[in-house]
């Protein structure tokens, strides 16, 4: 199949994803609305005569050419939205993605379930998204997630611990990995399932683009689970697009007190579903999972990580600290912040930055996540 087309149409000013895929369900194929004069494709909803003109003079360009040899040159998969392994629930949006990039073996087929969360997440989410994630793929789902730090991270890592399927969909092309120290899990992710954009593939990761990937995890999937969320994360836009595609949410209730559970409990007391174990997502999608592997593990018992309501910050006066780990102490709590983020608002050096976090983390006040996450040693009062 010639997708260079399909590049070339993407590229036209005005023709974003709906009305990509409004001219493909009115002319089946890049090349027959090329061919197409301008009274034709002004009839498809939502193109004026001004835009069909635009269509009708446009030429394929040298970076839409670029952008087509460039995947097919560093061994990507184009999957355009007419293709047969296009996944059939993600054609179903609204404006979905006309040519899928992907490194990986994409089964279309699978039941899919998306698992995110917050970024900056605590012990109690990290575990609980791995828990989750490790048991849904035990039992033939494919977990989708956006490969970002925290939440997602766990999940990805939770499926590949159960030996199972999980899908990344990155915010970037392919050939940037973000965030980068994600690179080797994104190759394992590779080699079990599937790298998926809809970016060029080699666009940087650009804020606008992970909204975009977001309406991806959640349409590739048959229900959205949202582990852990503040009331600002960017889960929540993913649980909304879930929404508007008609598929099921799902929350993971935490600490009332802890603001990154906060988004979660929202979504309940909006309607999505309270998840107590894997149990309570899976009776949900049982009839989709067609060859799921007979599960052998017991369901994830929420409540046995959850963390204790009395805890508190770490009494640093049994501590001798210097001037700079007061600095840092002042910028840490108890939900684990990234050293980028750390970075950002104390005034050293990364070297330094790192040295004091381990100085710290040695005393017994710091504690160190994967992901180059920090955060104060819970204390029960």
């Amino acid at each position: 199949m010639n997708l260079l087309p399909w590049f070339a149409l993407k590229e036209v000013p005005g023709v974003g994803n709906l009305l990509f895929k409004r001219l493909i369900d009115a002319f089946q194929t890049p090349q027959q609305v090329f061919g197409a004069d301008a009274s034709r494709l002004a009839r498809v909803s939502g193109i004026s005569k001004r835009l069909a003109g635009t269509i009708c003079a446009h030429k394929i360009s040298d970076q839409a050419r670029r952008s087509h040899d460039r995947a097919l040159d560093a061994g990507v998969s184009l999957v355009p939205l007419t293709h047969g392994d296009y996944p059939k629930l993600l054609a179903a949006i609204h404006d979905p993605p006309p040519v899928l990039q992907i490194i990986g073996q994409l089964d279309p087929d699978s039941a899919m379930v998306a698992l995110v969360g917050s970024r900056k997440a605590t012990s109690y989410g990290l575990k609980n998204a791995s828990g989750l994630a490790s048991e849904l793929a035990a039992s033939g789902f494919t977990v989708v997630s956006g490969l970002a730090r925290g939440i997602d991270t766990a999940a990805h890592s939770g499926a590949l611990a159960s030996q199972g399927r999980t899908i990344a969909v990155l915010g970037c092309g392919l050939g940037t990995i973000y965030p980068p120290e994600n690179r080797r899990l994104a190759e394992a992710i590779a080699r079990s399932g599937a790298l998926i954009s809809e970016f060029d593939y080699d666009r940087s990761p650009e804020a606008h683009h992970f909204p975009m990937r977001n309406r991806i995890i959640s349409g590739l999937s048959l229900g959205t689970v949202v582990v852990e969320a503040s009331l600002k994360s960017g889960s929540l836009i993913t649980a909304r697009c879930a929404a508007d595609q008609n598929r099921e949410v799902f929350a993971v209730p935490g600490h009332i007190h802890a603001s990154q559970s906060a988004g979660t409990h929202h979504l309940i007391q909006e309607g999505a579903k309270l998840v107590a174990s894997s149990a309570d997502i899976t009776e949900e999608f049982a009839a989709h999972v067609h060859t799921a592997a007979k599960s052998t593990t017991t369901p994830c018992d929420l409540s046995h990580s959850k963390p204790s309501q009395n805890t508190c910050r770490p009494d640093t006066s049994k501590f001798s600290l210097d001037h700079e780990e007061i600095s840092v102490l002042k910028v840490l709590d108890l939900y684990p912040s990234h050293i980028d983020d750390i970075l950002q608002t104390v005034p050293m050096g990364a070297g330094r930055l790192s040295a004091v976090l381990l100085n710290l983390e040695l005393k017994g006040v710091v504690v160190r996540s994967p992901g180059k996450l920090f955060s104060l040693k819970e204390e029960k009062s």
